[in-house]
This record gives structure tokens, sequence and C-alpha cells, in this order.
């Protein structure tokens, strides 16, 4: 079945690695910013009556323009005739919004799925959002892909000694169970507090972590004071110094890569779910492209996708 993909300028190189896997090229488009600040987007080659994959991401300051970027990619594929339209979004920005926190704020994740739908999408592919119940904001079919077997795989190619699974949050704790189950090792949980906006307090360990190496699983590293001071709380209840860190999705803002350097992690483990410019010293990235590239062609091709990251 013939199907077209095209990226936002948020991801071009990811992209094209979904397309070769596919054994097609990325189609052709003219994207501009005039001198006012406003986006343009417009197709240069046909695909009426083809379904079509628009592949873009929302990257670390620059969120903002490339959802809208992307409300506009969607609306100009509606109107050029693509018999459905598929939206591959690795990472789905506002989804920490997901609920009310405090009086009179909105539900900005709930916002920004309404409006890509509105704009004309018929499925939304993505990775790993921040709650589960995110899924449910859109009204129309969503893929939420899980790439746990991706680093469960890395993991034991590590061949860890005494790993023990960290959950930084109690609501990260459903994941981090799935991790020790799949690699046989205990489950441990962190009580985290945040008393303001990119700031967090550890104030209990809960588990065994004396003398183990702790692996902290969590589904994004953005300002990283989290994951900083969970590791702090894991030394001085007697784990050992090597820790490392797994995370789908690397923001890296403000102050997270002095944080990530002084920290000295063993190893920091992230997917490609966003661009990682300049990399830190002892980091990993697993791409999620080969598999992004199967949901596609299954996505294509009317075949099941969930027996592909379950």
């Amino acid at each position: 079945m013939n199907f077209k993909i095209f990226s936002g300028s948020s991801c071009e190189p990811f992209a094209q690695s979904i397309a070769d896997k596919c054994g097609t090229s990325l189609g052709e488009m003219k994207r501009e910013v005039f001198s006012c600040g406003e986006s343009y987007v417009r197709f240069t080659e046909s695909f009426r009556g083809q379904p079509v994959f628009l592949v873009q991401t929302g990257r670390t300051n620059n969120m903002n323009d490339d959802l809208v970027e992307l409300f506009l990619m969607i609306d100009a594929a509606r109107k050029s005739f693509a018999e459905k339209i598929h939206v591959v979004m690795p990472y789905f920005p506002y989804s920490r919004q997901d609920k009310i926190h405090a009086p009179r704020e909105g539900i900005s994740a709930k916002l920004f799925a309404d409006l890509i739908v509105k704009s004309g999408a018929d499925h939304v592919i993505t990775l790993h959002f921040h709650a589960d119940q995110i899924q449910g904001f859109f009204d129309c079919p969503t893929d939420n892909l899980n790439p746990r077997r991706l680093f469960v795989d890395y993991l034991r190619s590590q061949d860890i000694k005494d790993a023990v699974i960290v959950s930084p949050d109690a609501g990260g704790a459903k994941t981090a169970k799935a991790f020790a189950n799949d690699l046989g090792v205990p489950l441990v949980i962190m009580h985290k507090q945040r008393p303001e906006h990119n700031v967090s307090e550890i104030t209990h360990v809960i588990g065994d972590v004396a003398g183990k190496t702790p692996i902290l699983i969590d589904d994004m590293i953005d300002t990283a004071g989290s994951v900083c001071g969970a590791k702090e709380a894991l030394i001085r209840n007697g784990a050992n110094k090597e820790v490392y860190l797994c995370a789908t999705h690397a923001i890296f803002s403000g102050p997270a890569r002095e944080r990530l350097s002084a920290a000295n992690f063993k190893q920091i483990v992230c997917t490609d779910s966003l661009p990682v410019l300049d990399p830190l010293k002892n980091y990993k990235v697993i791409s999620v492209a080969p598999l992004l590239s199967e949901v596609v062609q299954n996505v294509a091709k009317n075949k099941s996708v969930s027996g592909l990251y379950l």
C-alpha cells in the first residue's frame, strides 16, 4: 500500500530514518517562518487518496512553535485530500499538565490533544505519555507505545551486578515494576514532594538499596532535579555509587546538563524521542526509529501494532 511520510522541522533526520526503514523517501514540503513570526507550510507533492504520516516532536525551548507547525501540517494534509492523517509524535508536549493541581488553572494536555484532533488528525502515535490517562484526551485512536523492551534488552547486555530498579516517585511505580519483573530484580520506590514547579524533594526511600546498584527509571528528564536528588538519597541509604539512569524523553532544560554532569551517573540512557545535541559523558541513545517504522508499516497495512511493544 502506498503512503507518504513527511517531517516537521523538529526531527527531520529522525523522520528520514523511519522513512528509510519503511523503504520509502520523505515527502517534499516547504516550511517558512515569515518576518512577523507566522509559520507557513505547503506540501509540494500530491498524496490525494493516500494515507499520510506526519512526524513531529516537541523540542526543548521550541515546543510551542513545533505544535503550531504540526497543526498547520495536519490542516494542509486534510485540505489536500489525504485518505488518513496519522500523527507520529514521539514526545507530546504539555503532558505533565494533565490535571488541575491548583485553583484556576487549565488542563493543557487535554487542550493540545483537542487541537491536534480539531486540526484534522485521524490517529496519533506517540511514546510513553507522562500519565496513561492522557490517551483518553484524544478523540481519535491513539497508540501510546512503551519502549521498555528496548531498555530491558540494553540493560541485560550490561550485566549489572546486584541491580535494583528504582522509581523516583510513586507515580512511576507501575512502569518501574514492569522493568523489575522483566529483569528479575527488586523494586524500590521513592517518595517525592514538589513545593513548586521544577523543584522536588525526596523524603523517603521505600525498599532495600544497601549494597545494591540502582537503576533509576523515569519517563522524562527535564531540569534533572528529581533524578539527581534521587541519586543522592540512594547513596545516603547505602546504595553503590555507580547509579544508572534511564528515561524515555531527554528534555534537558535549564540546569539539567550541569546537574547531570555534577551527579556523575554511571550511565544515562535515553531514547531519541527528542533530538539530543552535544551528548553528555556516559550518555547512551537508544533509537526508537526502528520501532516506529514497524508501527508505521503495520498501520499502513491495517495490521495490529500491540505485539511490537507489549
